[in-house]
């Protein structure tokens, strides 16, 4: 039982479908360098039939699109801000007049919960927001009190599965990490207090991803695992045992009424042997079907409240945790559906992809048929592309360990003349690329045009690409020319 330990003790995760009574959810997810618009964003999760919707910031243009559409909102304050808000009440209450009350007022926005933090214990962080995070949740719902919204908007916490864990590997075994027992429950009975639920993001993929040994068919839902036996209990699968790990550490507490949200969860498709799209449809099907029938787990009957992660894929977020990263939608960056998902809330059985999506013209920047894959300047050029652009696809296991030496070179290349929205300066790699309108796509991997650049609102993070780069970037990709 070794590995479930593990997978309790270890799940982080890194940078949902749901089956509630009043519907299913996705993570939106903003880090992006070509950002779908907000409203083509909304129309998309309309159209699927998605009615809750959880976000990472209090993102402007995606709060003023997502007015009178009906779909539920957890707004999201990053980890970054927390100590303000932990040390000023007056920060707080500016921050929910701004992002909160606003938008409920003037654009009819459904906000219901304001997420503080975000995984703010995961151990990586080494204690940077332990003191903060339970203080800024007390003055958000100061905030939230003063503003007269505080039985409509509830705050929440979303804490990675690993702020529990077990000690015998049952989920019988279940209680809060002890390094931060005293600090959970201080933070659990405020949100009992409050009425407010217990957010948790669980991940059977990272367990997959951190050991060797976890056995991959207790990742999905198809009943072909090994059963754990504990006491009464029979679990088929992770979620349900990890889940309910957390359900034995509430009741072990004295709170095992708390309602819990399942704030992420999901299965990438790239940058990784197993991120694919066999596996990811396999466990984000197997866990819609499994959460339909609304039977819950072994030790809370009941529907269960989920969010899938994610809705789009986001290229500009941090691959420090993995290239996966930034694989995690089942929509691509463009909103194309990447496998058939069924989530039960469209007449075709099937996700519906987003309408109206402008690109950039059909071209692509390719290596030289004359260029040598001797010359020198091949390392420098693809270490500095793959550091300012996307080389996620790229490398064993993924959807583009088929290309050979040159055509991981020219996927490098075009990667970032994307970017950098075709600009002639980007294609400029000396005596090595040329700018083709011949589709350089092979099976699988997809040599990707850039859609437009969306601008927005003058609150916008992202507008676009940086039009030139600043420096050279670390080395990424020397593996890719290991092999020429």
């Amino acid at each position: 039982m070794a590995w479930f330990h593990l997978a309790v003790g270890l799940l982080f995760s890194l940078v949902s479908v749901v089956c509630r009574v009043n519907g299913i959810g996705a993570n939106w997810g903003t880090q992006a360098t070509h950002p779908l618009p907000p409203d083509t964003v909304v129309r998309l999760l309309k159209q699927n039939g998605f009615q809750k919707v959880k976000l990472f910031d209090a993102d402007y243009d995606a709060l003023r699109s997502l007015g009178r559409s009906g779909i539920e909102v957890m707004v999201g304050i990053p980890n970054d801000m927390l100590a303000s808000f932990a040390s000023s009440v007056k920060a707080a209450e500016k921050w929910v007049a701004k992002n909160v009350s606003t938008h409920i007022s003037s654009s009819n926005v459904n906000i219901r919960y304001v997420a503080v933090g975000n995984e703010p214990f995961l151990e990586t962080y080494n204690g940077s927001f332990l003191r903060t995070t339970f203080p800024a949740l007390q003055n958000v719902q100061s905030a939230l009190i003063k503003a007269g919204l505080s039985n409509q908007v509830k705050v929440t916490v979303p804490l990675n599965a690993d702020v529990y864990e077990s000690s015998n590997g049952l989920p019988s075994g279940g209680d809060f990490r002890a390094d931060i027992h005293d600090l959970m429950l201080a933070i659990v009975k405020f949100l009992s207090d409050n009425g407010a639920p217990f957010t948790v993001n669980i991940y059977p993929f990272i367990s997959l991803y951190t050991e060797a040994s976890f056995p991959v068919e207790y990742a999905f839902f198809d009943g072909n695992a090994s059963p754990l036996a504990d006491g009464k209990a029979t679990y088929y699968n992770m979620f349900d045992a990890n889940y309910d790990t957390l359900v034995w550490a509430l009741q072990k507490n004295g709170f095992e009424n708390l309602p819990i949200i399942v704030g992420e969860i999901g299965w990438p498709t790239d940058g990784d042997r197993n991120a694919n799209l066999n596996y990811a449809l396999r466990f984000n099907q197997g866990f819609m079907s499994h959460i339909l029938g609304g039977k819950g787990t072994p030790m809370r009957a009941g529907p269960i409240d989920a969010y899938l992660f994610s809705l789009i894929d986001e290229d500009a977020k941090s691959i420090d945790p993995g290239n996966f990263e930034r694989h995690w939608g089942i929509f691509t960056f463009d909103g194309r559906p990447k496998y058939p998902l069924n989530v039960g809330t469209t007449n075709s059985g099937s996700l519906v992809p987003a309408q109206n999506v402008h690109y950039l013209e059909k071209k692509w920047c390719v290596m030289k048929p004359s260029a040598s894959l001797d010359d020198p300047q091949v390392a420098l050029s693809v270490s500095y592309a793959c550091g300012l652009a996307d080389c996620t696809s790229l490398g064993y296991g993924t959807s583009c360990s088929n290309l050979n030496g040159r055509g991981n070179i020219s996927y490098a290349f075009n990667s970032y003349y994307q970017r950098h929205n075709q600009l002639d300066s980007a294609c400029k790699f000396p005596n090595l690329s040329m700018i083709t309108k011949n589709d350089p796509t092979v099976g699988g991997c997809r040599f990707e045009i850039m859609i437009q650049p969306y601008y927005g609102g003058a609150q916008r993070k992202f507008v676009g690409c940086l039009q030139k780069p600043l420096s050279f970037a670390a080395v990424l990709v020397l593996f890719l020319l290991t092999s020429l």
